[in-house]
């Protein structure tokens, strides 16, 4: 019996096997994240014998490309979550973190729970591009949210609620009405120092060339509210500067938005159980991919409460002798977006009120009985997780024939 501990880092990784007893069979060894020092890296692990397992931390983007490369070689690779090492302690009270210590420890932890070790299986790449565009997609919109709020508060020095004239939803390449009306019209006095006839063949045009509806009755309300307003910038280059510069980095990020969006339904759209999650009450498009991205292949989980788990929706034990507590948070381990988009999920449910979905009754269930707001839809998405187990692994069993 050998274990193989990886202390995975930056281009390189810490080696050390153990045997039972503490026996060392391979002294703490550096190795790079090269093509040749990871072939080197699995014909050393190879040469110990079958009986032979490796762990190592998951961190990110650096433990893929060893983990990969060695389950490859045909080695038994699992992949634990580093809080599972942490919380082991490694034997030692000392407060040290050199690389060397931290595989000896991972090594150690995998020799005390050899027989729970589950093999690591590759994501596809299909899944994997999937989940790097919704994560990407995710951080645009963080960022366009800012940059929209950015662009409010300079318009409201400007041209105070113009973002509030318009209903118009956006368009399917990113543009909103609004925002490219401010990088044309920047300030109310570029409208209010023109005559009402004027300014309605101006924003008649305009309209042509960006391709929006025309309406008289929006150019005179829009007139009418350039007309008696108290700005704090005046109308000067700068202030165009400011405006314009804002309006255009906002359109930049929301056309990038629509462009991730469309790639994103499209590689969701080649998985098998994308239709099947789109049919679940209360999922849109975007809410599918990020629910398929995050989870990944529900087969990697061996049941229900391991998916509750990894998406930290599942309520903390707290209890020491006689003490037990009756108001436990959650968890909160895993992932955040998908935590979020399931919050989303689950709100829907609440604005909709569909008396027929099983959910929604779990939520009124829970309300009748007290229960607070969020303990009412943390608990629906614990069962809307559920749910979501068995009729996506029954989807991708069936397509296995």
């Amino acid at each position: 019996m050998n274990l193989v501990g990886i202390d995975v880092s930056k281009g390189k990784s810490t080696v050390v096997a153990l045997r039972p007893m503490g026996e060392v069979a391979l002294p703490p060894t550096e190795y790079l994240h090269t093509e040749i020092e990871l072939e080197k890296l699995a014909y050393t692990i190879l040469a110990l014998g079958e009986d032979t397992r490796v762990v190592m931390e998951a961190t990110g983007r650096y433990h893929e490309p060893v983990a990969t490369a060695l389950h490859e070689y045909g080695i038994y690779v699992c992949v634990l979550n580093s809080i599972l090492i942490h919380q082991s302690g490694g034997g030692s009270i000392r407060k040290v973190k050199p690389d060397k210590k931290d595989a000896i420890k991972i090594a150690k932890y995998g020799l005390d729970n050899w027989v729970n070790l589950r093999e690591y299986t590759p994501v596809d790449a299909l899944r994997q591009q999937l989940k790097l565009f919704s994560r990407q997609y995710n951080l645009y919109m963080k960022n366009s949210v800012a940059l929209s709020k950015n662009l409010i508060s300079l318009t409201d020095k400007v041209f105070p609620g113009v973002n509030e004239l318009f209903s118009s939803h956006e368009k399917a390449d990113g543009h909103r009405k609004w925002v490219d009306f401010i990088e044309t019209f920047w300030h109310c006095d570029c409208i209010s120092l023109v005559s009402e006839k004027a300014f309605i063949e101006r924003y008649r045009k305009w309209c042509k060339r960006k391709g929006y509806n025309f309406s008289v009755a929006k150019a005179v309300d829009l007139y009418t509210s350039s007309c008696g307003n108290t700005v704090t910038l005046s109308k000067n280059d700068t202030t165009k500067r400011l405006i314009t510069t804002a309006a255009k980095q906002l359109t930049s990020f929301n056309c990038q938005l629509a462009s991730f969006r469309n790639e994103m339904i499209s590689i969701a759209g080649q998985l098998p159980e994308f239709d099947t999650v789109l049919n679940m009450f209360g999922v849109g498009e975007i809410s599918a991919v990020n629910l398929i991205a995050e989870i990944g292949d529900v087969r990697r989980f061996p049941n229900r409460n391991s998916l509750v788990g990894f998406a930290g929706v599942d309520p903390c034990v707290d209890q020491s002798g006689k003490h037990f507590s009756k108001s436990n948070p959650t968890t909160k381990r895993g992932s955040a977006i998908l935590r979020k988009t399931l919050f989303q999920v689950i709100s829907t449910y609440v604005k909709r009120s569909p008396v027929e979905e099983p959910i929604y009754q779990f939520i009124c269930k829970k309300r009748a009985d007290g229960k607070p707001y969020y303990v009412c839809t943390t608990a629906a998405a614990n069962k809307f997780l559920r749910i979501y187990y068995a009729r996506v692994k029954e989807c991708l069993n069936d397509n296995l024939f």
